[in-house]
């Protein structure tokens, strides 16, 4: 067992990242104009049962149409 501190704490050190030449532009375009707004959710209800699965068949459409 080591005896000394210095010897306890010898751990290498943390390699850095790659380059990524699109974060640097992403992180100089935030500083310049702001962070961009959030993306809106659609709350569209999932429709549920047989009709979801299939569509309207033609000669449907043209029922309802005339």
């Amino acid at each position: 067992m080591p005896d000394s501190a210095s010897e306890r704490t010898n751990v290498p050190k943390r390699k850095r990242g790659q380059f990524s030449a699109t974060k640097a532009v992403k992180a100089n375009a935030r500083e310049r104009v702001g962070q961009p707004k959030p993306a809106k959710v659609v709350d569209d209800t999932p429709r549920t049962g047989r009709r979801a699965k299939y569509k309207p068949r033609l000669e449907q459409i043209i029922e309802r149409g005339e």
